[in-house]
């Protein structure tokens, strides 16, 4: 019997089931870690659409919600209230700038633009000055960034 050079490429059936058993692990393992990280996606979205929604009511019930439009609008007026008010500390100013970033409402531009100076310090403690990191983030955010957590929260804005 002659022995074909190709006879060492032939996969014998027990071969095939197994490495079709491989493939059906690693595809289940595939989906696993998939669906881990959509699932982790989505929680971290919620939270942070509960975040900034949270800083709006803030900001609104401080700066008086029946003088503040309605929606996304009321929540941007009253966080720019907040960024604007030096009576209020250097974190909660910081949190406003941070939550404009995530609404991305463009009427909060220049006055986001008024404290960006553009020179971010290596390290910034939050309760002692207005971000610069915070602020670039937000600016760019403002002006047509793309946010790709913000279509999972901003709809059930009121």
């Amino acid at each position: 019997m002659k022995i074909s050079p190709f006879d060492k490429f032939r996969v014998s059936a027990e071969q095939r089931r197994s490495m079709k058993a491989m493939k059906e692990k690693l595809f289940y393992l595939f989906a696993i870690g998939v669906s881990i990280f959509l699932l982790f996606f989505f929680i971290t979205n919620v939270w942070i659409g509960h975040e900034a929604k949270r800083l709006c009511q803030e900001a609104q019930w401080e700066y008086g919600k029946k003088d503040l439009p309605a929606g996304n609008a009321g929540c941007v007026e009253a966080l720019i209230a907040t960024l604007e008010d030096e009576h209020q500390g250097y974190r909660t100013r910081n949190h406003a700038i941070w939550a404009l970033g995530e609404f991305g409402d463009s009427h909060a531009l220049p006055i986001l633009q008024k404290y960006y100076t553009g020179n971010i310090p290596d390290r910034e403690p939050l309760d002692e000055t207005i971000s610069q990191y915070e602020l670039k983030k937000a600016v760019e955010l403002v002006s047509g960034g793309t946010n790709i957590t913000a279509w999972v929260w901003r709809w059930g804005i009121k």
